[in-house]
């Protein structure tokens, strides 16, 4: 498949990925995704063909699981003798919820390929996976989960950490849990599934909020209990695997609230407690904090709509009341005239204005005579003349339609904003830079992103525009550059918009098409280049300008669910830090720079900044920025493995702060708005 440039089409272009959402993965999200994020197409490599040189199975597949604070059950009090149901108190379910989190999780191979989902229907994901191997194919006897069930309403209030509601595991009878398994199709992204998967090799709690009756627990736990038993008889009648049994919490939830705070995720009010790691707002949170508002030339900000992904003034960016001009870029805004910015101006003594511009990717080609330039022309002088009012200019546009010879002495503070922070908001971002700075295009591009530090986001259709316009500009910037050189520099023609991500100072995350411009990453200062999977095409020339010792490409490792990417994280870090203890960036990629290359960013974050797995996760996740990084599943599992590898090497207890079916739901419900 040819080198997909995934960051060329807004959200409302979105292409879904593999697979399908199940019906019953709801957690009743009430936020709006985060604008402009798309997922982009993961092509799945091959299979392995030669059966015998698959990794063979560990000898956990055999082993049962370690001990549970719910197993065996016989110290709880019995509520019920057919089905056996039991009651246990919430401080019992606080220690059974730390041991869990505090045992390592099975190898992966001994739970993948089961993990992705083998219904003995869909040929083609059973041949793919287990290649004639039956044993592959068998429910892994290794595996104690815990699920929390809530009943009553929904999980937007009263949810204690990683709870469900019923409909998650049980099937529309409630008498048999949810048949999972896709029966058609390939996917090695069932994050939907695994909730309802797992359900049946877990101990399951039940709790109700507050106003639900005993009678109506009772109910819910005997058909989780009765589904248990129908499970078992169809699937493990010999009974090798372990036994799992259902409780029921003795309290209420307000009496949960007031014995263990650190249990709840969401109170009974609706409102998250931040004891729990919750991968929404942490996004949010990352989406703020790497946006944020800052000051890119003298007196003109660019960030974030205030208050529209959090409250304003997070991260100590500066709140909507510091500014006297908000511009806000959106795809229903035109350019506006210059006697409506002449009005404008007026209104801006008397009290803050706000105006709005077109986003990023609305402006098209200007054929022959356009006004449209004149407008962008006189909005920038507008812009600047605020911004700058001591500088002596004379405010006229082109067809001396507007004098502004009045114009304020007060500096303007202005913001340019967006939901996001950067995406609408940078076709104006840049053509300011261009005519505040005089400078063309490709060294505005340069300027905002090296010199600036803002992460931003241009489409092809800007790049043809302003490359198209930037003479104009320039004749008319305050600058007045005497010399400016229009040619572009090759690495700008093949630059579609978007630069690779930068993640960390000295590491970049991006796609074939990126690591493909090395003109483009010399000018960013990305010396290294690690190819995960697909390798760079470069002349000798730029070989040895690079020098061959900076690129190393890792082999054999392909999008498939199958191979295993762990055995390769010592060599890349050690690789990308190498080039950090030299002062060069790295580029991190793969074909699309959502799977491989995001999973190896994601765990040299984890353990450069000592992160857990959500937070990294959320880091990368939102320094993407329009792209969703997407590890499967087998390589957000391996990272969850990385995770206890980094707390044993820094000689800490093992602690998870958020599991398995958990990360695998959450990452299913952010990625499902954007899917169709």
């Amino acid at each position: 498949m040819a080198t997909i440039v995934v960051q060329q089409q807004p959200l409302r272009h979105t292409t879904p990925p593999p697979g399908s959402v199940s019906p019953a993965l709801s957690l009743n999200r009430t936020s709006s995704p985060v604008p402009n994020k798309h997922l982009p197409v993961c092509p799945t490599g091959p299979s392995p063909i030669p059966s015998r040189t698959s990794t063979p199975v560990p000898k956990e597949d055999v082993s049962l699981p370690a001990p549970s604070p719910l197993y065996p059950p016989d110290a709880f009090p019995k509520i019920s003798d057919s089905p056996p149901l039991y009651s246990i108190e919430i401080e019992i379910l606080v220690a059974a919820v730390k041991h869990n989190s505090s045992q390592p999780l099975p190898d992966p191979n001994s739970v993948f390929p089961w993990l992705h989902g083998l219904h003995p229907e869909n040929h083609l994901q059973v041949g793919f996976f287990t290649n004639r191997r039956r044993s592959l194919r068998r429910t892994p006897k290794c595996w104690r989960g815990l699920t929390i069930v809530k009943v009553g309403g929904n999980l937007t209030t009263s949810r204690l950490k990683g709870a469900v509601t019923p409909d998650a595991i049980l099937a529309p009878s409630g008498l048999e849990f949810l048949a999972v398994d896709p029966r058609d199709g390939f996917s090695v992204r069932n994050f939907q599934i695994q909730t309802a998967k797992l359900a049946p090799l877990s101990d399951i709690v039940v709790y109700g909020e507050d106003g639900i009756t005993a009678k109506q627990l009772l109910e819910v736990a005997c058909r989780i209990t009765t589904a248990q038993h129908h499970w078992r008889l169809k699937h493990d009648h010999d009974q090798p695997l372990p036994s799992y049994n259902t409780f029921v919490v003795s309290c209420s939830f307000s009496d949960i609230e007031r014995r263990s705070p650190d249990l709840i995720a969401v109170n009974s009010s609706g409102q998250l407690t931040n004891q729990v790691v919750d991968l929404f707002q942490l996004e949010r949170l990352e989406m703020c904090t790497m946006s944020r508002a800052t000051e890119f030339l003298h007196n003109v900000w660019q960030g974030p709509t205030p208050d529209y992904l959090l409250q304003a003034g997070v991260s100590g960016a500066p709140s909507a009341e510091f500014f006297d001009l908000m511009i806000e870029a959106n795809d229903l805004a035109g350019i506006p005239g210059p006697r409506f910015l002449a009005n404008l101006a007026k209104r801006l003594e008397d009290e803050p204005q706000r105006l709005e511009f077109p986003s990023s990717g609305s402006l098209i080609l200007p054929s022959g005579e356009s006004r449209d330039v004149d407008d962008l022309i006189n909005t920038l002088r507008w812009i600047y003349y605020l911004a700058n009012p001591e500088v002596p200019a004379s405010m006229t546009d082109a067809e001396g339609d507007v004098s502004m010879d009045d114009h304020p002495k007060m500096p303007r503070k202005i913001l340019i904003h967006c939901p996001d922070g950067y995406t609408e908001s940078s076709l104006l971002v840049i053509a300011y830079t261009m005519f505040a700075e005089g400078i063309p295009a490709s060294e505005a591009w340069l300027t905002l992103h090296k010199e600036k530090k803002r992460n931003f986001f241009a489409y092809p259709s800007d790049v043809a525009f302003l490359r198209n316009v930037q003479e104009r500009i320039l004749q008319e910037s305050p600058a007045n550059p005497a010399k400016c050189r229009l040619t572009d520099p090759q690495w700008f023609k093949y630059c579609d918009g978007s630069f690779p991500s930068r993640v960390l100072p000295y590491m970049y995350l991006g796609n074939l098409a990126h690591a493909n411009n090395p003109e483009m990453l010399w000018e960013l200062g990305i010396r290294r280049v690690l190819s995960i999977g697909e390798a760079v095409s470069w002349s000798d020339f730029d070989i040895a300008k690079m020098g061959p010792e900076n690129l190393m490409h890792i082999t054999k490792v392909q999008d498939n669910g199958i191979d295993p990417l762990t055995l390769e994280f010592d060599r890349c870090l050690e690789f990308i830090r190498k080039g950090k203890s030299d002062g060069a960036a790295t580029l991190v990629h793969c074909r699309v720079g959502v799977s491989r290359s995001a999973t190896i960013c994601i765990a040299e974050v984890m353990a450069t900044l000592n992160l857990s797995f959500p937070r990294a996760y959320c880091y990368v996740r939102a320094r993407r920025l329009n792209v969703i990084i997407q590890p499967h599943l087998r390589f957000v599992y391996e990272l969850l493995k990385w995770e206890e590898l980094q707390q044993k090497k820094n000689n800490r207890p093992i602690k998870r702060e958020l599991e398995w079916p958990t990360v695998a739901r959450e990452i299913a419900l952010m990625n499902k708005p954007y899917s169709r």
